[in-house]
């Protein structure tokens, strides 16, 4: 029962409904003592013939005022009980929802997300139960049942209860052995879940990768061999469910049969009465759901332990990126300046960038260029701390990025990644999504400014144009011109494009960067890019080479050094040619 006492702070929270339903409860099970006693009595008299016409519709009266009771105390205690249960369920996902929301970039790595999503609704859900259902079968096992059995000692004959309850040891340990099995198998069913979970989700994201490769009938049999393993460890805790009634039966039937063989005897030695028999057999009738219940206890008290445990694993995992104690809680400004001894992601054992220093005044922009994998996202991720530094100090204004609260420092960058996340709902609400309560003039400057606009009014509905999930309607180029108008309502102090103009032709892209300098007087830009033509106008450029810088200084000067840059610029622009050549219009 040790899921009880980890929910112990909840059910301390909730005491009150928990004890008017628990009361109701119990009323109940002592209102259920009565029609046993009453129809025991009536029995006696008709055997004896003294039953009277008038006594008989007084008894059907005190029948009739303990069933309409009853009606009502088990509504009272429905709410009393699984009211407090449902609040249970809302709390941990609300929990869970906002540690999420607090975890760093290595979280979401570690676990997936199919992982993360059977958390929040199969164990929530599991975890729920215990505290509804389980309480009801608890006080049913134990306070209920255990009225019942004082009244067949106390009222009947002790010696014919011991008797009948002769069976019960052997439930007692059969369904701890039960528990035990539906603890572990239970356990892995929910993992197995997560695992299917995070394969549903993952091939609907991608599934137009899927079809382009021409890889769904490969993809449908690895989803059919993880369904089929779900399916194989749900059926192994349905084995050890379908164990706990035919158990219970078992033991129950026995009861009955050694109450009957042994409740004659006592009748014939004129130690009880029919009557009293049929009070007991009724009584016992009575004392099946309880046994019942005691076998379905087991099994919700190990489905919510198992999952109760993988939420408290997960609630347990503390952000490795934090405010530190008194972090400042005010928007930073000026100058940028790095200065990077060394930085190293965690499980890696080489460094991804050294010896990075600069400094970029504020309002200039910076254009970060170089190979695939050379550490430009790294650089930029570091400024956001989607990761901390192992040595060095980024400041702005003369400030550590870490003395800052992370609310305020994220607040004041405008984020914009190559590979961009669009919400399943309107154009509109995409880009107003930082703001919501921009005016209609605001969405339509800042999607001008991103050369989107005038696509959004080719769409039949606009700005109100519904997006599929994570923007699949829309072309790359586009999800990236409505993202980077999505980071342009808020006016960051900083302004992040993350090769964020890939996807865009190179006359759209001259557009935005014009748009850029005009309107973001006095405000810093940080570029990184594949195309040199998207920094060629940075007031600072760096170039690197497996994380480090090799090459720093204007578009000018770098073309005067005749480094990688240069080589790279002159690469381009004979591209750019053989393109206009070919008769494209892409310059």
């Amino acid at each position: 029962m040790g899921i009880f006492r980890d929910l112990a702070w909840f059910f301390k929270l909730e005491k009150n409904s928990y004890l008017i339903g628990i009361i109701a409860l119990i009323t109940v099970a002592i209102l259920n003592l009565f029609p046993p006693l009453i129809i025991g009595r009536v029995v006696d008299q008709i055997e004896q013939g003294t039953l009277m016409a008038t006594e008989l519709l007084t008894w059907c009266l005190v029948l009739l005022g303990i069933g309409l009771a009853m009606f009502g105390l088990r509504f009272v205690w429905r709410l009393g009980i699984f009211g407090p249960s449902v609040r249970l369920s809302r709390l941990l996902r609300n929990r869970l929802y906002h540690h999420f929301t607090l975890q760093s970039s290595d979280f979401f790595q570690k676990h997936r997300t199919g992982d993360l999503m059977a958390h929040a609704t199969n164990d929530i859900r599991a975890v729920q139960i215990t505290a509804g259902q389980g309480i009801l079968t608890f006080v049913d096992s134990f306070i209920t049942g255990g009225l019942v059995i004082f009244s067949m000692i106390f009222f009947i004959s002790w010696k014919l209860t011991f008797i009948a309850l002769l069976p019960m040891p052997f439930m007692v340990r059969t369904t701890r052995y039960y528990g035990k099995l539906m603890h572990k198998r239970f356990a892995q069913a929910q993992e197995a879940f997560s695992r299917l979970n995070e394969k549903v989700q993952e091939n609907v994201s991608g599934m137009r990768v899927i079809k382009a490769f021409g890889q769904g009938e490969a993809e449908e049999k690895v989803f059919a061999d993880i369904s089929d393993q779900v399916v194989d460890k749900n059926m192994a805790v349905a084995r050890v469910e379908a164990l706990f009634s035919p158990t219970i039966q078992l033991v129950n039937g026995s009861s009955f049969l050694l109450t009957i063989i042994f409740g004659a005897i006592f009748v014939l030695r004129g130690e009880i009465t029919i009557g009293q028999l049929t009070q007991f057999s009724m009584y016992l009738g009575q004392l099946t759901w309880p046994m019942l219940a005691f076998g379905v206890l087991f099994n919700i008290v190990e489905r919510g332990r198992a999952s109760y445990d993988r939420i408290k694993k997960l609630l347990a995992v503390d952000p490795t990126i934090k405010d530190k104690e008194n972090a400042l809680k005010k928007m930073p400004t000026g100058d940028l300046k790095f200065n990077i001894d060394s930085f190293t992601y965690p499980g890696k054992e080489e460094p991804t960038l050294e010896q990075i220093n600069f400094t970029l005044p504020q309002g200039q922009t910076l254009g970060i260029v170089g190979k695939t994998g050379s550490g430009k996202t790294t650089l930029l991720r570091l400024l956001l701390r989607e990761f901390d530094l192992d040595k060095g100090d980024i400041t702005i204004g003369g400030v550590s990025i870490y003395d800052f609260a992370l609310d305020n420092l994220r607040s004041s960058i405008g984020y914009v990644t190559q590979d961009q996340f669009l919400f399943s709902t309107t154009i509109r609400e995409n880009i107003a999504f930082g703001k919501p309560e921009a005016t209609e003039e605001e969405i339509r400057k800042v999607a001008s400014l991103a050369a989107i606009h005038e696509d959004i009014l080719e769409f039949k509905d606009g700005y109100e144009t519904l997006v599929g999930e994570r923007g699949i309607t829309l072309s790359g180029g586009q999800k990236q011109r409505i993202a980077i108008a999505r980071a342009l309502l808020l006016d960051p102090e900083i302004l992040v494009l993350d090769d964020s103009l890939s996807a865009v032709d190179a006359k759209t892209e001259q557009v935005i960067l014009n748009a850029l300098r005009k309107n973001r007087s006095g405000k810093t830009t940080l570029i990184s890019a594949h195309r040199l033509s998207a920094v060629e106008h940075a007031d600072l450029i760096l170039v690197l080479q497996e994380g480090k810088v090799i090459e720093k200084g204007t578009h000018s000067q770098l073309l005067q050094i005749g480094g990688w840059y240069a080589q790279m610029y002159r690469q381009q622009q004979l591209e750019s040619l053989v393109e206009q050549g070919g008769g494209h219009s892409g310059y």
